[in-house]
Order: C-alpha cells, then structure tokens, then sequence
C-alpha cells in the first residue's frame, strides 16, 4: 500500500542525484582574477605581450597561478586579493591606460564536473559584486555636432536656392554668413518657414548684419536629448542581450543618464568593452578636391594612421539607420562587414550614390574612448577622449540601397565587434561616464555571510521544531527539505540565473513553504488516525488528501511569483525566480521524497500504533 514502483523510486533517485551533481559546482572556491582587453581589436594579445606582462608582475612580487589566452584576451589567475589590485595597477601603467583591465574571479570547478555542464551560481551586484557604469548624454557635444551637420545641410538647401553662403560653428551655435542683404532675406525667410518642432521653435535666430547666428531653443535641446536617451537605453539593452548577461540592470536615471548593471558577469573585459564602448558610424562622401575646407573635414585612417582623407562634413546617414549586420570575409578572404538599412537610410544611401558613382564613400568610425589607470592606493583615474577614424573609403561602383558591405577592417575581430554593436543598435548621441566601477567581491561578502547565516538559522529552528514535533516524520521532513535546498541550487546552477540578497530571501520563504506542505500531510495523517483508520491507510491518506491544498496554496503563490517577475526589475525579479524555482522543488520533495522516505521507514513492515 505505501511502497512506490520501481520506477518511482528511480524517478526519485535520479532527480536528487542529478541535483547533487549540479548543486557542487557551489562548493568550491574562486581564485582572484584579472581579464586583460584591448579597446582596438586590431591589437593581438601575443605571446610576446604575455611574456612582458608575466615578467613585470613577477619583477614587482606579484604571484601569478596562471596566465593564459581567452579570446583575445588574457585571463590571470593570481593567488590573493592583493595581488590582484596590485596587478591591475601595474598593467595599467604598462599599457598607459590604453588595456580594458577588469578584476574577475576564477571557479576552481574540476574538469569532470565541467565535462558534465556543472558551474557554480552567478552572484549578483550586491553578492560578489560585478560591473557598474553611470553614462550621461554630451548634451554639449550632442549639440555642436549636430548643429554642425545641419549647417551643411543648410549650405546645400542654400545652394539649390542660389543663395551664396557659408558657415563656420563653434560650441552649440552656428554662424551662416551671406554675400548680400538679399541673401540673407531670403534664407532668413526659408529658416523661418521650416523652424518648429513638437516642443515649439527648434532655433533661436538672430541677424547680426550679413550673418545669422543659430542654435537650438532650450526645450528643442530638452526634447532631442530625451529621444536620444531612450535611443541610447534600446541600443544598450541590445548589447547587454548580445553579451547573454544575466538579470542585467539597463535604466534611466534623471533627464540625461542611464545606469548599467552587469550583476554576476564572468567576462568583464568583454563586457566592459562593448558596453563602455560609445561607437556610431556616419557615411559621408570624401570630398572633392577643390571644395571649401569649410565643407570638409580631415580624418586618419584607423588601420593607417599615417594616411588621412578629406571627407565631406555633411553626412549621409548614421548607424541608427542599422537593421542588421553580419561579420564574413570577401571573395580574397578578408575580413568585411555586410550591412542592411531600414528604409529611410536605403533611400538616403540611394540618393547621395546616383549622382555620386566612381566617387569614394567614407565609412567614419567615432569610438568614445576612455584611458583608465590606478593610483597607489587603487584609486580610478580616467582620461576620456574621442577618437574618429576612417575604416573603409571605397569606390562608389553602383547605386547603393539598403544592402552594401564595408571592407578594409585589419582582422575578424574588428569585423566581429564592428557588426555586434552596429545589430545591438548605435547610440542616437554621444554619451560620456561619470562613474565607472568594477565592484569587487568583499564589498559583499557581508551580505553573503548574513544571507547564508539567515538561512542556517532557518533550517536549524526547523528541524528541530519537526523533529519535537513530529518525530520520525520530522526526520523525514528535515531530509526532503535539505534536497529542496540542493535542487533549488541545482536548478538555478543550470538555467544561468543569477542569485541576489533578495533571492535568499526567497531561498528562506521557500523553507517555510516547503515545511508548510508537510504540516498539512502530518496533520492529515493525525486525523486519520484519531478517527481510527488503519496505520498504513492514515498514511495513504494523509498523503492523498492534503495534495490538493498543497497544490492550491502553491500554484497560487507561484502565479504572484511569475507576476512579479513579468512586471519587476533587478532585485524583484532575482527574488521571484528563486520563489518560483523554490516552490516547484518543494511540490517535488514534499510531496514525493518525503513520501519515499515515510515509505521506507513504515512500506514494508506491519506497524500497529503511530506516533505523529
């Protein structure tokens, strides 16, 4: 009456040693870490620079476990905390800030456990820390480049209209100058006719003589900065996905900053490198080599720093015009980059190449670039600069719509990071960091401790309640809540999720919950025997009946955990997942491992009186 089939039994058996297997990941230690990146692609992490890198840490007594190779990158492994800060500074100073250097920690996970797919928990932010970056919009500089693209527009509008003029721009003010009073009536007269926008009038206009002087109105700045923002948050949500981070934090904060949380990341270099990484392209034409050095502007090329060409200042369309691109090599085996526009960009692309044909296109790279070093005492300083290159100019060969390729990248990474952050989305304006931190594990080590000690503390109180209680049900009850805690770690181990203070706080509601369901079982068996039902009967019984207001409790806390999940962020959602997880393991071990181990102790032998 009270023994499971042989199936069952293994059913069981199966499920808590798979969850044992994949929960141990979490009982071995991590070793201090750096990843060491490039921000320029083009640049190979040789054995020559490993050499230099591993001899200038051992030259300053720095202790290294392990230096190796990880995707163009270096990964090592040190021996202590210490040597680990002090290693960041140290290469800092040898690549003059120019190496993306984050502080990471290696699990000492064995091999046969990673043969199996077996990794520890990711921990979040406030656990063992991760990567933090505050990014704000260059309202000023946003400003001043666009003013300056539209001056040359206005010259080319101009033109059309045979009014004679040209414009030089300074900081978020342009100044168009005209060769006669009618000139300037006549443009005046054309800006006024095309100046408004949602928010009222785009420009301030003042005539100063034969020059008008032009720049945005306060709200127009107020409303282009506010769809640049929300442009910035879809671009960079897109490359937090491109990245597979888990439970990342992506959000506005204020007028004009987005905050950027990576909790638990493995990869920091990468990570770092990508989002920290403020690239857009323009397509502009190069420029004829007669025009006006007021309508064009020099550039270097990015592979070729000693070659520069001239290109025109207005531009053809930007990288937000993007819908997808895919890093492969030309029929030479080089490395390129092939590009899809949405279909106002196809028609810009189209309408600047067929008049245009055996002209050469410049591809214009812009890349927000920041030098990072470190003082004696660990202390961030950070140098910020832009740096704009030219990474293809190529001959116009035909009409060109929303499908082309861009050539002339050095090697497939540059390909491969190139297309990433062109199919993540490019940043609609310039943004600049007012606070970057790699945020290291002892920052949280305390809340780990209270977390787990909270948990400790729970369990212990438990068993012995069940056990005074209950007794040798207790005991039963006290082993299937002991395999809900390693199925829960197991569980989360394999999907990826990320566990947070608040996720312990699930993990310690979750030990009620499941302490609840065998409650509601012993009492049944009670009420059975009270009325003087057979032992094994009470037993089946027990079981029987308190499974339907087992799962009506738990089903609906599970509907409100999915909610929260559905609807919150950050810290809501990493508590609701170990709810979530945690009420469909304590179904599992409440219901079934404690059966299986009442059936063991009572299934197979004649038991006259229960004490429960």
């Amino acid at each position: 009456m009270n023994r499971f089939k042989i199936w069952q039994n293994f059913l069981i058996s199966t499920v808590l040693v798979v969850g044992i297997i994949f929960s141990l990941p979490n009982f071995f230690p991590t070793n201090p870490a750096l990843q060491v990146a490039s921000s320029n692609s083009s640049i190979f992490f040789d054995k020559s620079i490993k050499e230099e890198i591993e001899k200038l840490l051992k030259k300053n007594n720095v202790f290294v476990d392990k230096i190796e190779n990880v995707d163009n990158a270096l990964q090592i492994t040190l021996q202590s905390v210490n040597d680990q800060l002090t290693a960041r500074r140290l290469i800092a100073d040898y690549s003059k800030g120019e190496f993306i250097i984050a502080l990471n920690s290696v699990a000492t996970t064995p091999n046969w456990l990673k043969d199996l797919g077996g990794k520890p928990l990711n921990l979040g932010l406030d656990l063992a820390g991760g990567v933090h970056f505050l990014l704000e919009v260059d309202t000023e500089r946003y400003s001043t480049e666009r003013l300056s693209s539209e001056g040359a527009s206005l010259l080319e509008e101009f033109s059309k209209r045979g009014i004679n003029s040209n414009y030089k721009s300074s900081s978020n003010e342009i100044t168009l100058n005209f060769t006669s009073a009618n000139d300037v009536t006549e443009a005046k007269n054309y800006l006024d006719q095309n100046n408004f926008s949602v928010s009222g009038s785009k420009y301030d206009l003042i005539q100063n003589g034969n020059s008008i002087n032009l720049r945005y109105t306060s709200n127009y700045l107020a409303e282009i900065v506010d769809y640049a923002v929300d442009q910035n948050l879809v671009a960079l949500r897109n490359r937090v996905n491109e990245l597979g981070v888990s439970e990342p934090i992506v959000q506005r904060e204020g007028k004009s900053r987005i905050v950027v949380e990576l909790p638990g990341v493995q990869d920091s270099a990468s990570a770092k490198k990508i989002i920290g990484k403020t690239a857009n392209l323009e397509f502009r034409l190069e420029a004829k080599s007669n025009a006006s050095f007021l309508r064009k502007d020099k550039f270097f090329y990015k592979n070729q720093p000693s070659s520069s060409a001239f290109l025109e200042k207005k531009i053809i369309l930007s990288g937000d015009s993007v819908t997808n691109a895919q890093s492969s090599f030309d029929e030479n085996g080089r490395p390129q980059v092939n590009i899809s526009l949405d279909i106002s960009g196809g028609r810009a692309m189209q309408e600047a190449t067929k008049d245009n044909i055996g002209r050469r296109l410049g591809v214009l790279l812009i890349e927000e670039k920041t030098k990072t070093f470190f003082d004696e005492s660990n202390e961030v300083l950070q140098e910020s600069y832009v740096e704009k290159s030219i990474i293809s100019n190529a001959t116009i060969q035909d009409v060109l719509g929303t499908s082309f390729r861009i050539t002339g990248l050095s090697n497939s990474y540059e390909a491969s990071d190139l297309a990433l952050l062109l199919r993540a989305g490019a940043l609609a304006a310039p943004m600049k960091f007012v606070e970057e931190q790699t945020i290291g594990p002892t920052l949280g080590q305390e809340n780990i401790t209270k977390g787990l000690n909270s948990v400790i503390i729970g369990f212990i109180l438990v068993f012995i309640f069940m056990l005074i209680r209950y007794r040798l049900f207790g005991i039963a009850a006290n082993f299937a809540l002991i395999f809900n805690l390693v199925l829960i770690t197991a569980v989360m181990s394999l999907i990826g999720a990320t566990l947070t203070l608040p996720g312990i706080a699930g993990i310690v509601l979750t030990v009620g919950m499941a302490v609840d369901a065998n409650v509601l079982i012993f009492a049944r068996i009670s009420e059975e025997i009270r009325s003087n039902s057979e032992v094994q009967l009470a037993i089946k019984n027990g079981f029987s009946k308190a499974f339907g207001t087992i799962m009506d409790a738990n089903i609906t806390t599970l509907l409100v955990a999915l909610i929260l999940y559905a609807i919150g962020t950050g810290p809501i959602k990493g508590f609701a997942i170990t709810l979530s997880i945690g009420i469909v393991t304590s179904i599992f071990t409440a219901i079934l491992v404690t059966r299986g181990i009442v059936n063991i102790m009572y299934g197979y032998r004649k038991v006259e009186r229960l004490n429960i």
